[in-house]
């Protein structure tokens, strides 16, 4: 939602050796300040070039899709970036199934196995790691169900606190996991998801999908679930 003190986010198509440069230098991103016409504003600019935009539409994760989504195109020289957009923005259904199954297989491992072996283990770092990653992978998967681009981690919970079918107690059993991170908490939120849906992913395919898109990346190429 807009505020008075919002940014201004732009993207600034360049050609492909403008792009490569950039990236070269590492000024792929910058602020600008100077141009800001009201107190407290800025213009975040974000370099990208037509092959950019032409692998995002098959390819890009929901955080680069949902920056474009109401996207204006203030000057163009000719190229229908409109069309590009809108295809940016769309998700093709076997997509969404897919990205629920993986962000219900990566609450299944945080909550049901590594919260568990935190607690176990007496380990403060791997109990909490598993269960921030638990209530983003709970939290994504609300929304793949739904529909909904996923913005990035700092939008994640009014997102899925404007969700009209969440779980009920969804948003308490999250915070609880997070302030007091226990197996027992982490349990109580897998238990919530998986009444609420009866998810299309099998308990024996969990790991394997997890396996396949966390420690086998290396090796398949595959995005790990959460940069998705």
């Amino acid at each position: 939602m807009e505020r008075i003190d919002s940014d201004v986010d732009v993207y600034l198509v360049v050609d492909e050796s403008e792009f490569e440069q950039a990236r070269f230098r590492n000024q792929l991103s910058y602020v600008d300040y100077g141009v800001a016409t009201y107190t407290g504003g800025y213009v975040d600019v974000k370099l990208v070039s037509p092959s950019y935009l032409e692998m995002a539409e098959s390819r890009a994760d929901d955080p680069t899709r949902a920056s474009f989504v109401d996207a204006r195109v203030a000057w163009t020289r000719g190229t229908d970036f409109v069309t590009q957009l809108s295809r940016i923005v769309e998700v093709p259904e076997a997509a969404w199934i897919e990205k629920t199954e993986t962000f219900i297989a990566q609450l299944r491992l945080y909550a049901g196995y590594f919260a568990p072996q935190g607690d176990a283990l007496a380990d403060e770092y791997l109990l909490r790691w598993a269960a921030v990653h638990a209530v983003q992978a709970a939290g994504r998967a609300l929304l793949a169900d739904s529909r909904i681009l996923f913005r990035g981690n700092k939008y994640l919970q009014s997102l899925v606190a404007g969700l009209p079918d969440a779980p009920i107690g969804f948003a308490q059993l999250c915070s609880r996991l997070l302030t007091e991170p226990s197996a027992q908490t982490a349990g109580a939120l897998l238990k919530t998801m998986e009444a609420h849906r009866p998810w299309s992913i099998s308990s024996t395919q969990t790991l394997s999908l997890f396996v396949e898109q966390n420690e086998l990346s290396w090796l398949t190429g595959a995005v790990p679930g959460e940069y998705r």
